[in-house]
Parts: structure tokens; sequence; C-alpha cells
């Protein structure tokens, strides 16, 4: 359809000629209303920002003093959040006197930094902001480059019954042949 022909259609409706690709051959046009037009573009553009910007960063919490196993669980969060090409924060927060051994809290962070290499570097090494608090970003590393995800997100495996052995029934309590059975008493 000509330009002309396209302009006087949109007029007798009372909306607006767009051009939506014009690289296009030949250029496509939209025919709408232009502010609800750009309400809605705004209104997704915003919306998918938002999604983003939530999911960039991740922060998890540590102290000097935590045990090795909670090390362990903030560690495979920290894993599965690389893994899912987010960054993460390690903060580790010194409280009373722990602010006089803060080598402790370096050597907890740097130990970290080292048990997730396979799947994140630090941006760079540990810093303290302030007097309490230790905290180093560890950005992912190219898919390429990274180790398996050791929890795909994927869910169960669906249980195969056919595959799985045929349980027998077993009683609880057999009886062994020659010997009396427990609930039959014998008095002499």
């Amino acid at each position: 359809m000509s330009l002309n022909e396209a302009l006087r259609l949109a007029q007798g409706k009372g909306l607006d000629l767009i051009e939506i690709a014009p690289n296009a051959v030949p250029p496509v046009c939209r025919i709408v209303d232009y502010g609800k037009f750009l309400y809605e573009e705004a209104k997704r553009n915003k919306d998918s920002h938002g999604r983003q910007s939530a999911n960039r960063m991740k922060e998890l919490q540590i102290s000097p003093t935590i045990d090795p196993h909670d090390l362990a669980v903030k560690r495979n969060h920290a894993i599965q959040f690389l893994c899912d090409d987010m960054k993460v924060r390690v903060k580790l927060r010194f409280k009373g006197r722990q602010k006089a051994h803060k080598e402790i809290g370096f050597e907890v962070v740097n130990q970290f930094v080292r048990d997730v290499a396979l799947y994140g570097q630090a941006d760079s090494p540990p810093k303290m902001l302030g007097d309490r608090d230790l905290n180093v970003v560890l950005s992912p590393l190219p898919r390429n480059k990274r180790g398996k995800n050791p929890r795909p997100a994927q869910g169960p495996e669906p249980r195969d019954v056919a595959a799985a052995p045929p349980q027998q029934a077993q009683d609880p309590d057999p009886v062994i042949a020659g010997e009396p059975s427990p609930e039959v008493s014998h008095t002499l």
C-alpha cells in the first residue's frame, strides 16, 4: 500500500501511522494510537529492566567464626548463583572483639574464593569497607570455562517402575524351624 493511502486510512480512523521496521523492504508500518503505543512500550521496558536488576547480584553474609558446615552451605548457594550467571557479593561482618583479629576473616574469605574458583572469580581482592565489613564480589566465569553445575535446575528424575526389582513380601517375624514361636508359652 502506498504511503498516501496508509496516511488517509489512519486519519480516517483517527489514529496514527507508525513505522515499525524501517529497514524491511517494503517498510512495515502500523496504525495505532501513538500515546497508547508509547505507554505500552515504556511499561514493557520497565518490566524487563526490573526483573534483570533484581537477578544480577546476590549477597551472602558470613562471619569469621562460621561453622564449616554452614560455610559449605553458603558455598553451595554461591556456586548455584554463579551457575545461574549472577554476581555474588560475599560480606563478612566483624563484631566486637573479632575486629582485633581481621586476619581470620581474610583467611575465611580467601578460602571461600578459592573454593568457588571453578565457577567464578573475584573482581578484586577482599577489601575492608569501614572497620566492620570485609567484602568481595565474585563474577561468574564464561560458560565454556566454568565447571559443571553440581545441581541442575531441573526437577527430580522420574522413577522407572518397570526397571525396579520387584519387592517380595517379607514376614516381619519369621519363625525358624525347630524353635518355638515366642507367642507360645511352655509350662513344665
